[in-house]
């Protein structure tokens, strides 16, 4: 569903992305991973249009979106949950939900039901300002309102970050439903190992800005996690 095909990337003179290839097999969980500073967020804000590439293509469904803005992109089907959230805390869960359903394929005027269904909580507090919301709630919203796109891919960067356990174990249960009952596409950033091997089909692992192993989720063995991912 998703290609990255030789991406390049400069931030002033710093090469930060080296000849990046990826690829996102549709209906499947792919993990990226990785210690902190090597890339993957930078990737993922290249993937969404957030920042621009030096060279190299972004295919999604065989179609090369590496020119296109931001905003377009989202209206083709790709839903981004962001690092850190960023929900707009002076807003309420309505407002937060509704900013997403312009940018959608569909242009819905309604808040779809699968939102509550998937996350009862952000019924309860609909009219609460997202500032007020825990952070598992908070979390839950951000994925409420990529959600609310309908989009065909979820990119999500590091879901699990700063989150309770057991909230962590309800983003998980609903990563798995989205892509099993529903047929829907992920790219996650994680490096919560137990989480990791709970959702995903495949992993790629990036280091000083490039792909260095990727496969199965099965291969994904101890060499690779001491050599790339132990602290």
């Amino acid at each position: 569903m998703l290609s990255i095909e030789k991406l390049n990337q400069f931030y002033g003179e710093s090469h930060t992305l080296w000849d990046i290839g990826l690829e996102v097999p549709k209906g499947r969980c792919t993990c990226l991973m990785g210690r902190n500073g090597v890339g993957k967020t930078t990737l993922l804000n290249c993937i969404m249009g957030l920042l621009k590439v030096k060279s190299g293509d972004i295919l999604f469904e065989k179609k090369s979106i590496v020119k296109l803005d931001a905003d377009r992109r989202a209206s083709l089907g790709i839903g981004y949950v962001p690092q850190g959230r960023q929900i707009f805390p002076l807003l309420t869960v309505e407002e937060n939900l509704r900013i997403g359903l312009s940018t959608g394929r569909e242009k819905l005027h309604k808040i779809p039901d699968l939102i509550f269904d998937l996350f009862p909580v952000l019924k309860e507090m609909f009219s609460r300002r997202g500032g007020d919301l825990s952070g598992g709630q908070q979390q839950q919203l951000a994925i409420g309102r990529a959600l609310v796109l309908k989009p065909s891919l979820v990119i999500l960067d590091e879901p699990t970050e700063g989150i309770q356990p057991n909230i962590v174990g309800e983003i998980g249960e609903i990563i798995n439903r989205l892509r099993k009952d529903m047929g829907m596409t992920i790219l996650l950033v994680e490096q919560k190992l137990k989480f990791v091997h709970a959702v995903a089909n495949r992993f790629a692992i990036m280091d000083r800005g490039r792909i260095v192993a990727d496969g199965e989720i099965e291969t994904l063995n101890k060499e690779m996690i001491s050599k790339y991912l132990t602290v």
